[in-house]
């Protein structure tokens, strides 16, 4: 007979496991990209772009062919008044000018940035017109004439003003203390340069695309 104790013993034993290290949890889902995120994500790349446009702009072809117009189209367009009057083709002249220093193929009549297209009947109309497109080439030189003026002025003046501020040092005298930026002589320099200097060569290239997007909308209103 056996025990209470022995049939006890008789069961099988069951082993418990030992517990293991805790599963990692699983990864959070990355967060969705929202219109306003991408947004925030953009404004550092635009303003770098813009930036490196600005520095970039004074070193353009494009900003020295406006330059080189308005320095150009005063003496043109005075000369082109006398000469439309003795009979000379003084709008082909003025519109071939446009054209070399500002033109972009542009639809016609667009005047953004460069000099206005002729439609495709403009030379078969032209053999017919000789005396009212001659006419409009005289009042297209005499009417820009005075615009062209104030373009070289400020032309001249603003870009005059780039290597007088940086090279202020030579036409500086003894005393800074009553110069901007002083009273001392590295204040004084600092502002010309910066301010005079620097501001200006990044001004200049947007003032002139300003005055020039003006006489080619009196080009493309006037010019055969």
């Amino acid at each position: 007979m056996t025990t209470v104790h022995e049939q006890t013993c008789a069961l099988p034993q069951t082993s418990t496991p030992a517990p293991g290290p805790a599963a990692a949890p699983p990864p959070a889902p990355a967060p969705a990209s929202t219109p306003r995120a991408r947004a925030v994500r953009a404004v550092p790349a635009s303003v770098a772009s813009h930036a490196r446009r600005l520095l970039r702009e004074p070193f353009t072809a494009r900003t020295w062919r406006a330059v080189a117009y308005a320095l150009i189209a005063l003496p043109v367009s005075v000369l082109c008044v006398p000469l439309g009057l003795l009979g000379a083709p003084v709008g082909r002249w003025q519109r071939a000018l446009v054209g070399r220093f500002l033109a972009v193929e542009r639809a016609p009549g667009d005047v953004r940035d460069g000099a206005p297209a002729r439609s495709p009947g403009d030379a078969r109309h032209g053999a017919h017109s000789g005396s009212p497109r001659r006419a409009r080439g005289v009042a297209h030189a005499a009417l820009a004439a005075p615009l062209d003026l104030a373009v070289a002025a400020v032309t001249l003046y603003g870009w005059s003003i780039v290597p007088m501020n940086l090279a202020w040092p030579l036409r500086a005298g003894s005393d800074y203390a009553d110069a901007w930026g002083g009273p001392t002589f590295a204040g004084a320099w600092a502002f010309h340069a910066v301010v005079g200097g620097i501001g200006f060569l990044l001004l200049m290239p947007w003032l002139g695309r300003a005055m020039a997007a003006v006489q080619l909308r009196l080009a493309a209103a006037l010019l055969p």
